[in-house]
């Protein structure tokens, strides 16, 4: 099967939204329960352009076989203090785990994060989503922390890990 990884841009804001929901639906490790996301087509687009636009903010897609099958949105900082740090969110869909995707769109978000000057790669994980851990571990992130009580998923507490990439020793 070949993927291809690729900015998304405004154009793609129809099937990113689709596939939002989908993993919305699909997976309790992403942020947002599937009745919550109120986003529409236009301001998923407006978003795109405003990524587009920016030096510290990119969506780089996952495509297979014709269609959008996960993402990974940087969304960097806007004023001088926090230029140099981004803050990551990646879905794939369940389908399409193990195929090294998420492999690929940290290699990617690390090349463009060094062309752009971004210093600081970060996310937060559910700590007991062990493939996201182990993922982000061989991609070079490191556990800060854990934000107890961080989130309330069907009624029960969970616990994120804070982690973290430096690309550069500064």
């Amino acid at each position: 099967m070949m993927i291809t990884l690729r900015v998304l841009h405004p154009g793609d804001a129809e099937e990113l939204l689709n596939l939002q929901h989908r993993l919305d639906e699909e997976s309790s490790f992403m942020l947002l329960e599937p009745d919550e996301r109120r986003t529409t087509v236009e301001q998923l687009k407006d978003m795109l352009t405003s990524v587009a636009s920016s030096d510290t903010s990119v969506l780089i897609g996952a495509e297979a076989e014709g269609h959008l099958v996960g993402y990974l949105s940087v969304r960097g900082g806007n004023v001088r203090r926090n230029r140099h740090s981004a803050y990551i969110v990646i879905g794939i869909l369940r389908q399409y785990q193990g195929l090294g995707i998420g492999s690929g769109l940290f290699r990617e978000v690390d090349s463009w994060a060094v062309e752009n000057g971004i210093v600081r790669l970060e996310l937060t994980v559910m700590t007991h989503n062990d493939k996201a851990v182990a993922l982000y571990q061989k991609s070079g992130y490191s556990i800060e922390g854990t934000k107890l009580k961080s989130l309330k998923v069907d009624g029960q507490w969970v616990d994120e890990y804070y982690m973290s990439k430096l690309l550069i020793n500064v």
